[in-house]
């Protein structure tokens, strides 16, 4: 079962899914954000696996989605998991009126590569990343 989080308890139970463990003031700032998106998914009760999305928007583009971050527990890998919420985020991206949806991952990522080609992306660059740390 995938369900939608909105608040931050929830996303503190399923913290162990995230690169480290959730903050309060940080989630809450995250879910009060109308473009931005939690997906949890739930094995028997419990947290398996979490997809983030963040809608963009372009004045001369309109809105896409760009899938933040997908994780899934080593103890349900494997299942199709990582593939149900990615669809499950662009189904929330084409309810939402976004044109397209992205991602950003590294080449060497077999895993997320494979998860990512399974859902019916369209297309692949080489795109370099660049970024800022503060």
């Amino acid at each position: 079962m995938i369900e939608r989080v909105t608040d931050v308890s929830a996303v503190l139970e399923a913290s162990a899914l995230f690169d480290a463990p959730a903050r309060v003031e940080w989630a809450a700032r995250f879910l009060a954000q109308p473009g931005h998106h939690l997906l949890v998914a739930y094995v028997d009760g419990q947290p398996a696996g979490m997809v983030t999305g963040v809608e963009l928007t372009h004045p001369d583009k309109g809105t896409e989605m760009l899938l933040y971050e997908l994780g899934v527990d080593e103890a349900f890998r494997r299942r199709g998991i990582g593939k149900a919420l990615v669809d499950a985020l662009a189904g929330l991206a084409r309810e939402r009126g976004c044109y397209g949806m992205f991602v950003l991952t590294e080449r060497e990522n077999v895993a997320a590569m494979q998860t990512y080609r399974s859902t019916g992306t369209s297309a692949e660059s080489d795109h370099v990343m660049l970024s800022w740390e503060f």
